[in-house]
């Protein structure tokens, strides 16, 4: 027969025993929830992942639009043409006149060539 402070001992043992196997099945319950494969932290980067995605997606739309809109001008009209050709070749028609503007500050330091 057991005294009465073995049986306390035993049932706190068995209570202790039981607190310990619930928490240990709350932490395995939990691990899939955090940082298993559909975890709360996969998420969260694959959230973050997506927002930048959609930001390169605006910023690549825009482009896009703005180079249609180019090709249309070019399509259509000699203007854009030769206004691409004025700024970036340096096109001159044969009815006007080429000017060089030199400021004072570039003739008095002796920048220009005679």
């Amino acid at each position: 027969m057991l005294s009465a402070s073995a049986a306390d001992w035993i049932g706190r043992i068995r209570r202790q025993g039981l607190t310990w196997v619930l928490a240990a099945s709350f932490v395995l319950l939990q691990y899939p929830l955090w940082l298993g494969e559909g975890g709360w932290l996969k998420v969260r980067e694959y959230a973050h992942k997506i927002e930048t995605q959609q930001a390169l997606n605006q910023r690549l739309q825009s482009r896009n639009a703005g180079v249609l809109a180019e090709l249309g001008d070019l399509k259509q009209g000699r203007d854009a043409i030769e206004e691409r050709a004025r700024n970036e070749l340096g096109m001159i028609a044969p009815d006007e006149w080429f000017v060089r503007v030199v400021s004072d500050h570039s003739v008095q330091s002796g920048k220009t060539h005679e």
